[in-house]
């Protein structure tokens, strides 16, 4: 499944404030998608950067091999078919509630091993507060708004879904 909604969405911008610099000052939303492909973290940086950004601040979820104290063997991902225009939204939001942030979000579907990568989401700004406290806001916003879920395979065959 890949949902690659429109993206390029200004918000409220502070540009109407004296010295502002209308480009730097309003929110982006460059790229949101659900995808069953490979993510791919330095697209994401590269597609959220910008000459006004001093900071880019990123993050990657990545398989672990355990969970609760259990070995884990490979975890299973899937989504609703509105999870593009929901990853989208969220972006759009958190877009909003952030002045002059760039943002890059995916996530990930379908069955991933060890190490490989679930979610990637780039968030630049002009000052690295900024951009921690955006990126933070996604990445958990991502996860208690876009309907995925996890299924968790365990060494011994059994498994189980985490946060239904």
């Amino acid at each position: 499944m890949s949902t690659e909604p429109s993206t390029d969405r200004a918000t409220e911008s502070h540009a109407d404030q004296p010295g502002a610099d209308r480009t730097a000052a309003q929110s982006v939303v460059v790229h949101a998608e659900v995808t069953d492909r490979p993510l791919d973290l330095a697209a994401t940086i590269a597609a959220a950067g910008s000459d006004h950004s001093g900071a880019v601040v990123s993050f990657s979820g990545v398989i672990r091999n355990h969970d609760g104290g259990r070995s884990v063997e490979r975890l299973s991902y899937s989504a609703h078919p509105g999870a593009g225009e929901a990853i989208a939204q969220v972006a759009a939001d958190v877009a909003a509630a952030h002045a002059g942030v760039r943002i890059a979000v995916a996530h990930r579907t379908g069955d991933l091993t060890i190490g490989d990568v679930a979610l990637v989401a780039a968030v630049a700004a002009a000052h690295r507060a900024e951009a921690f406290a955006a990126c933070e806001d996604l990445i958990e916003t991502v996860k208690a708004r876009v309907p995925i879920w996890k299924q968790q395979w365990f060494p011994d065959g059994t498994s189980e879904w985490v946060g239904l």
